[in-house]
């Protein structure tokens, strides 16, 4: 990377790769969380029961952590998921001091149905490319979830 007179900085060929690679991801990511069984619930409703499903039953302090919020800003997410029946809190039966946070069947079944629809778009928008763009993509995939776990 090279530095211009004026002292910003003037990107090479990688910083502009991942530029674009960061810019395309959101985009994505952006249009995949369009797809949902629930338009009301944000996306950090949703994570939190995507959560929950995957790894079960946490506590506040544990949810916190996994989604790098505070405790205060994950108590008013689970209390709203609580009030709309997505989740239950339920004492802990070793630690009565803690509280467990767990999922219900309708969260589960609304994570089901939300990961359904946008499964379902992205298989369609993959249907149409050419071989070779979906051959890319799987490699793409594979790089992209290794870039993840560093």
């Amino acid at each position: 990377m090279v530095e211009s007179a004026d002292h910003t900085e003037v990107l090479d060929e990688d910083a502009f790769a991942a530029r674009d690679l960061r810019m395309a991801t959101f985009r994505l990511s952006r249009r995949l969380r369009a797809e949902r069984a629930l338009d009301t619930m944000s996306d950090a409703q949703f994570a939190v029961l995507a959560t929950l499903r995957a790894h079960g039953p946490h506590t506040l302090g544990e949810l916190a952590e996994r989604e790098r919020v505070t405790s205060p800003s994950m108590n008013r997410t689970v209390n709203c998921l609580e009030e709309a029946g997505w989740v239950t809190r339920t004492p802990d039966d070793v630690d009565r001091r803690k509280v467990n946070i767990q999922i219900t069947d309708a969260g589960r079944d609304l994570v089901t149905e939300t990961v359904r629809r946008r499964d379902l778009w992205l298989a369609n928008v993959v249907a149409g490319l050419s071989p070779a763009q979906r051959r890319t993509l799987t490699r793409a995939a594979a790089i992209m979830s290794e870039v993840a776990a560093r």
